[in-house]
Parts: C-alpha cells; structure tokens; sequence
C-alpha cells in the first residue's frame, strides 16, 4: 500500500525527477508532485512524495526530516486528508 507524505521547504529549484532520486533512497518512490503557483507556474516550495510502502515512508521521514537539501530544510510527514473537501 503506497504512504503519502508531506514535503514542505523544497528547494524553488528543483523538480519532480531531483526529489525522486533523493527520496529513492529510502525506497521505491511511486509518485512525486510539487506544487505549482497557478499564476506563475513556478513552484509554492511544497509537495507530495508516495512511498510504495509505510516502511519505506518512515525511513524517508526518518532520513529527510529537518535536513539540509539543496540549501533549504526540509519538512516531512504523513500527509494528512483535506477533511475541509
């Protein structure tokens, strides 16, 4: 079962491909999406990372949270549901 997780202070330089070979590390990375500005198109700083399983999620959490990526700390948890929707 895939583990969604938050990822907030991503680098406005990087894309979907660099968070993936980073987050590969801790496993199989099944989907990234980085948040876009829908007036600009350039990204908000967040987004999310699917980890194939909730081990794989917590190694990554375990491995990415509070560190140093690209110049920027890193934030990363358990995504949690937009129960507002």
């Amino acid at each position: 079962m895939n583990k969604r997780l938050y990822v907030g202070g991503i680098p406005y330089s990087s894309t979907e491909d660099t968070i993936k070979e980073a987050f590969s590390q801790a496993g199989e990375v099944t989907s990234v999406r980085i948040i876009l500005d829908r007036m600009t198109g350039r990204s908000r700083g967040f987004g999310f990372v699917e980890m194939a399983t909730e081990d794989e999620a917590q190694k990554a959490i375990e491995m990415f949270d509070g560190k140093d990526f690209e110049g920027r700390t890193l934030v990363v948890n358990e995504a949690r549901s937009d129960e507002r929707r």
